[in-house]
C-alpha cells in the first residue's frame, strides 16, 4: 500500500516532502497533542482529520482530542466566537460560570495526557482554559487562533485575554488577526487535503450525479455556496445576489451544508434561509450530513462559479477547494479570502450582495474568463495552501520553540 509521503510526494513534488522528512527528523517520538472542540462540522475539525495521520507518519507520538460541556457551555463558546469576530454582545455570568466550569471538569479528563505532551496546539477558544489547570505541564503550548480577530470586542478579548498570555505562542492566519502576545506569534495560514474525499479526482459519472440525486437542472449553469448555515456566511446575501442575477441570466443556486456540534445558532440559520429561499425558483437547500465528503467534491466539479460571500472570515477552506478544482470563485472581501482570492486574477471579492451579483452575471455570461481564473487559482493553491505546507510551518515552529532563541531555522534539501 502506497504510504500518505508516497501519495503526497505526486502532488507537491519531492523537494516538499523531502523538507518535511528533514524537519521531522529532528523531532522523532516527541508527543503531540490537538485539542479542538468538535470532531464534526467546521474547519478546524476537517484539517484535523487530515493532519494528525500526516504527522503520525513523519514520527511523531500525535493525537486529537477534543473538548465537551452542556448546552450552556457551547452557548458560551458561540457567543465569544461571534464577539470576537466583531459582533455586538457580551458575555453573561452564567456563560461565564459554564465555560470556565467546563474547561476545569475538562481537564480532569485531559490532564494526563496534555501534561505529559511535548507540544499541545490548543485550536481556537473553546478550550483556551485548559492551560489554567495543567500546572505541572512539561511541554510548549501554542494557542492556534483560526478565527477573525482583527475587530474583537474589547470585553470579551479582555475576558480570554490571560490565559492566551499564559501559552507559550500563538498562531493566527493573517497579520490583521494577530493580537499583542506576551510570546513569540506566528502567521500561518491552514490549508486543504488534496488528497481527501472532498478535493480528490472524482469520475464524471459521480460528479454528473447530484443533478438527478438532488433534483438539479443540468441545462442551468450551477452556483454553489458550501458552508455551516451561519450568519457570518451570509446566506441570505447569497440568495438576494442570485435572485437579482436570475431576472436577466439563466442560473440555478445551491446553498449546501449542515452543523456542527459546538454551533447551537445552525438550525435558527437554517429555517431563515429557508423562508428566504421561499418562491424563488431554482433555489436549492441542502442538508447534508458531516461526513458527505464526497458529494461536497462532486457538487464543487459541477459548478460552473463558487461562492463564499461571508461577512467575517478566518480563512474559508471553501475558497481553497473551489481554486484546486480549477472553478472561478467569488468570496466576501473579508479575512483570509482577501489572502486566497487575488482579484481578477484568481477571483473576485465583493462586498455586497448587488456586488455578487454583478460579478456572478459577469462570470455566467464569460466562461471562457471562469476556466483562466480558475486554472490560475489551481496553481496558487498548489503553491500556497496544501496539507504539506501546513505540517511544515508546524514542524518549524515545533522545532524554532526548543530553541533557546526561537528566531532562525535552517533547512537544507
Amino acid at each position: 500500500m502506497k504510504t500518505l509521503l508516497a501519495s503526497y510526494r505526486e502532488v507537491v513534488g519531492s523537494e516538499e516532502i523531502a523538507v518535511l522528512e528533514q524537519l521531522a527528523s529532528r523531532l522523532q517520538g516527541r508527543r503531540v497533542v490537538h485539542v479542538n472542540s468538535t470532531r464534526e462540522g467546521g474547519g478546524v475539525a476537517e484539517i484535523l482529520q487530515r493532519l494528525i495521520p500526516l504527522q503520525q507518519e513523519l514520527g511523531l507520538e500525535a493525537r486529537w482530542e477534543t473538548v465537551d460541556g452542556p448546552p450552556e457551555f457551547f452557548q458560551a463558546t458561540k457567543t465569544i466566537h461571534n464577539t470576537l469576530q466583531g459582533a455586538k454582545g457580551n458575555l453573561a455570568a452564567r456563560y461565564r460560570d459554564a465555560f470556565e466550569g467546563a474547561g476545569l471538569r475538562n481537564s480532569e479528563k485531559l490532564k494526563n495526557i496534555l501534561e505529559g505532551a511535548d507540544f499541545v496546539f490548543i485550536h481556537d477558544p473553546q478550550p483556551a482554559p485548559l492551560i489554567q489547570h495543567c500546572s505541572d505541564r512539561r511541554g510548549c503550548w501554542i494557542w492556534r487562533c483560526h478565527i477573525d480577530l482583527s475587530s474583537p470586542s474589547r470585553t470579551v478579548w479582555r475576558y480570554l485575554q490571560p490565559w492566551v498570555a499564559s501559552y507559550d505562542a500563538s498562531i493566527f492566519s493573517l497579520p490583521d488577526f494577530a493580537q499583542p502576545l506576551p510570546h513569540p506569534v506566528f502567521l500561518i495560514p491552514p490549508c486543504i487535503d488534496p488528497l481527501s474525499d472532498k478535493n480528490i479526482l472524482l469520475p464524471e459519472e459521480e460528479v454528473l450525479s447530484v443533478f438527478d440525486r438532488f433534483g438539479l437542472d443540468r441545462a442551468l449553469p450551477l452556483v454553489l455556496q458550501v458552508s455551516r448555515f451561519d450568519h457570518f456566511k451570509d446566506p441570505l446575501g447569497v440568495i438576494e445576489a442570485c435572485r437579482i442575477v436570475m431576472k436577466t441570466a439563466p442560473m440555478q443556486l445551491v446553498l449546501a451544508g449542515g452543523g456542527a456540534s459546538d454551533d447551537p445558532e445552525g438550525e435558527a440559520v437554517l429555517q431563515e434561509v429557508r423562508r428566504a429561499a421561499e418562491g424563488i425558483p431554482h433555489v436549492h437547500i441542502l442538508v447534508l450530513p458531516s461526513d458527505a465528503h464526497r458529494t461536497i467534491n462532486a457538487l464543487q466539479r459541477a459548478a460552473a462559479v463558487i461562492v463564499q460571500k461571508s461577512i467575517k472570515e478566518g480563512f474559508g477552506l471553501t475558497v481553497t477547494e473551489a481554486m484546486w478544482k480549477g472553478k472561478p470563485v467569488i468570496g466576501g472581501n473579508v479575512g483570509g479570502i482577501r489572502l486566497q482570492i487575488i482579484q481578477g486574477q484568481t477571483g473576485y471579492r465583493v462586498h455586497t450582495p448587488e456586488g455578487l451579483a454583478f460579478r456572478l452575471r459577469h462570470l455566467l455570461q464569460r466562461p471562457e474568463e471562469g476556466q483562466v481564473m480558475g486554472k490560475k487559482g489551481r496553481e496558487y493553491a498548489l503553491e500556497n495552501f496544501l496539507l504539506p505546507r501546513l505540517v511544515r510551518n508546524e514542524l518549524a515552529i515545533m522545532l524554532l520553540l526548543l530553541q533557546e532563541t526561537p528566531h532562525r531555522l535552517e533547512v537544507t534539501v
